[in-house]
């Protein structure tokens, strides 16, 4: 074999094992790679449902316990991540209206602030699962009868009014208060919706829907005087 030959033999032998090691350690680079995971999926928080009845808010003697009433509300605070605050413990009420039905009507609430000599009110509603407040109204008084708003921050209730053709799909109201309730007008509002109060004077309620509502609301000073409930037994 001349030495030209030799060589070149020489140069492609070397360059064909050059090529071989490179391919090799690519190889061996791409399956130490981590394999490629789809992320879990968070898991699906159930909805909030009812927990408490009648029989866990009276005594035997039918007097409403307030600190049960208190519980079932911190337990729906703390499903919907709300904290309960100094002010709120302090300010904070539950009331059956005096009709004994708190599972199906009743609300609790606060005022952050009713400014008489300025004219404005904030107030937050809290509605346990299906409880209704008994339909009311607000009438002139020496204030100006009350205008208010109301914007739902958690779950969904039903706004009702007497104001327009009833509703045909609307959801039965607790039987306590069907003999006396007017209103018939009804839309779905959930949270992030705003709903104004349709007529100055006109009775309108709030009805929770199966996983309870906590909702904002705003209006003119809230004057208990001008208060009225279409069921008479009803009081604040």
């Amino acid at each position: 074999m001349s030495l030209n030959c030799f060589i070149k033999t020489t140069v492609c032998l070397f360059g064909l094992a050059s090529t071989t090691l490179a391919l090799a350690a690519s190889d061996n680079s791409t399956n130490t790679q981590p394999a490629m995971t789809t992320p879990a999926a968070a898991p699906t928080k159930a909805p909030f449902q009812k927990k408490y009845t009648n029989k866990d808010f009276y005594d035997e003697n039918g007097n409403f316990k307030q600190d049960v009433a208190r519980k079932a509300f911190y337990e729906m605070f703390a499903y919907y991540d709300i904290p309960v605050t100094p002010l709120m413990e302090k300010e904070i009420w539950f009331t059956d209206f005096g009709l004994g039905d708190f599972e199906h009507v009743g609300m609790g609430g606060i005022f952050w602030i009713n400014d008489k000599e300025h004219g404005y009110f904030s107030h937050d509603i809290y509605l346990l699962p299906g409880q209704m407040i008994p339909e009311h109204r607000h009438v002139k008084t020496d204030m100006p009868a009350k205008h208010e708003s109301w914007l739902v921050q958690k779950g969904f209730c039903y706004n009702f009014s007497e104001i327009g053709e009833p509703t045909q799909d609307a959801p039965a109201i607790p039987e306590s208060q069907r003999a006396t309730t007017i209103s018939k007008n009804m839309v779905i509002q959930k949270a992030g919706e705003l709903v104004r109060l349709k007529k100055i004077e006109s009775w309108h309620f709030l009805y929770a829907g199966p996983h309870g509502a906590v909702v904002s609301e705003y209006g003119c000073y809230h004057d208990n005087n001008g208060l009225r409930f279409s069921n008479t037994k009803a009081k604040m």
